[in-house]
């Protein structure tokens, strides 16, 4: 469910973006699209950092039960 909702918020990233570059975006609306970018690009941030963790304790275990036999 994790990566469903990181998929959704890198797919508004993108539009939002597109919109951007393309200049299809109205002043009043920059200031709103940018912010919402910002709070798209922590969320993303702490999801990947939070997945780099639990990788890394994966990881450890494995080593962990390798030394042990």
């Amino acid at each position: 469910m994790t990566e469903n909702k990181y998929s959704k918020s890198i797919a508004k990233l993108e539009e939002i973006i597109n919109k951007i570059d393309n200049q299809k975006i109205d002043v009043d609306e920059l200031s709103s699209q940018v912010k919402e970018a910002a709070t798209l690009i922590k969320e993303c941030k702490s999801k990947i950092d939070k997945a780099e963790l639990e990788v890394k304790k994966v990881v450890e275990n494995f080593k962990e039960e390798d030394s042990s036999k």
